[in-house]
């Protein structure tokens, strides 16, 4: 029995990733989750420079979800490479490392420095974080999503993904733009924009106003969002939203993706990969299913 999925040139022992935000950096959940079983780290998303985030409250609980506003709070490249990029090389699991660009000139430092350093396996471009200023511009129009992907390619000699919005009209679109621009694999999706409000104070509950909605509310979203991806181009997808069980885990799986990233499900269960992790090749048994890689994009429709 398999386990073992590729993204691209990326071989991953199982589909099982923890997504970027969710997870710190790895080391924060190491007394939880036995990390070497996991089929690969996304640590928080860094940017070339610091940044403070949005003001509090950044998250709060909805029904079915979270809403959150963090603004992509981070020490910037520098510190990431000097102080977390060490921890991260001593895990037995592929790392693949979530930058966020500003403008594409920032493609160029990222592809230079981040190329330079061993023990990455990938990176994930987030061109679709909704809680910063400017934060979807290059996820939502697939002329500035093709031209921030070129940039990447054209410095970055690691594989890469682009993690994509689903607040979009056609996500198709933007994955052909991606895809264009040279991407390895496609992400899919980050959260969906929300708003949750106190009526009686007459204010939103975040700081910053409206943030990224995620959770098992959102699954159906990220879920149709991927099998039009699969359907429009010949990248590897991960696939990311609302998966909590390993039935969402073969429901993505069949839609098209190769691997999937668990997030929000880590903050109210933090030993859920290890659950699903064991679930899996009970489950592939049951199904008479010796190689997981053989269900992937099997989805009749």
């Amino acid at each position: 029995m398999s386990l073992s999925v590729r993204l691209g040139s990326v071989e991953l022992p199982n589909p099982i990733l923890v997504a970027s935000g969710t997870f710190g950096y790895a080391k924060e959940m190491a007394g939880v989750v036995d990390l070497s079983r996991l089929g690969g780290v996304v640590p928080k998303t860094i940017t070339v420079e610091p940044r403070a985030g949005n003001k509090p409250p950044r998250t709060v609980e909805t029904t079915a979800g979270l809403l959150n506003a963090i603004g992509l709070d981070n020490d910037g490249l520098d510190e990431f490479i000097a102080k977390k990029l060490p921890y991260l090389r001593t895990l037995r699991c592929p790392i693949i490392v979530s930058v966020a660009a500003k403008k594409i000139d920032d493609c160029a430092i990222f592809g230079e420095r981040l190329s330079a350093e061993p023990g990455i396996a990938a990176v994930e471009l987030n061109v679709s974080c909704p809680n910063v200023s400017g934060g979807v511009d290059y996820g939502t129009d697939p002329t500035l999503c093709e031209k921030m992907t070129a940039a990447m390619r054209k410095s970055l000699k690691l594989p890469f993904s682009v993690k994509l919005s689903p607040n979009v009209t056609r996500i198709a679109d933007i994955a052909k733009a991606a895809e264009a621009g040279g991407a390895d694999m496609i992400s899919a999706t980050n959260t969906c924009y929300g708003l949750a409000v106190d009526w009686r104070r007459r204010r939103p509950r975040l700081g910053n106003g409206c943030g990224g909605f995620s959770g098992p509310a959102i699954k159906p979203i990220s879920l149709r969002c991927v099998w039009q991806i699969a359907q429009a181009v010949k990248l590897p997808i991960i696939g990311i939203g609302g998966i909590s069980t390993v039935d969402d885990v073969f429901d993505f799986l069949v839609a098209g993706a190769s691997a999937v990233e668990i997030g929000t499900a880590n903050f109210y269960e933090p030993d859920v990969t290890t659950r699903i992790l064991d679930a899996l090749p009970v489950e592939m048994e049951k199904a008479g299913i010796k190689n997981i890689a053989d269900i992937i994009g099997t989805l009749e429709m």
